[in-house]
């Protein structure tokens, strides 16, 4: 779905306004990220500037084909980029990361552009690989799991 892609692409093109040719003007956006959904093409470009600032070389690129009845469409893809500024008050940290998404959308009633967008993907992987929060598996994972009130699993 051309929709889609360009919406994907305009994750990776460095331009808040190209939100406003595939999104409604009310659509309604989520991801992990956010406390509170966004509305308006010009908050999700506001969202995504703070992306292109921390991952400047930051690319979408679809991972497989995209699920639709002709209202609702679902696209998984990757995003994929360099961490080579400081982002939300992590420092840089010149790690290449790839962050596997799926995008799950609506489209508005004329079925010409996105109306509700839910992005899904896992922040704690996301944070492992800058380095943030520990991998799975070793010492540092299952101390944090400990903190938090999990104890350990005894390997048979």
């Amino acid at each position: 779905m051309k929709l889609l892609d360009d919406f994907e692409a305009a994750f990776g093109s460095g331009d808040p306004s190209a939100f406003v040719s595939v999104c409604a003007p009310d659509v309604h956006y989520e991801d992990p990220l956010l406390r509170e959904p966004l509305e308006g093409p010009a908050a999700i470009g506001a969202h995504a500037q703070r992306l292109w600032v921390g991952f400047p070389d930051v690319r979408v690129e679809k991972t497989g084909e995209r699920l639709s009845d002709g209202r609702f469409v679902a696209a998984p893809a990757k995003i994929l980029g360099t961490h080579r500024n400081d982002l939300e008050g992590i420092p840089a940290t010149g790690r290449f990361v790839v962050v596997h998404v799926v995008f799950y959308a609506e489209l508005d009633p004329p079925r010409e552009r996105l109306w509700r967008v839910r992005a899904f993907f896992d922040v704690y992987n996301a944070a492992q690989q800058l380095g943030v929060l520990p991998r799975h598996g070793g010492v540092g994972e299952r101390a944090l799991l400990m903190l938090r009130g999990f104890g350990l699993n005894r390997q048979r």
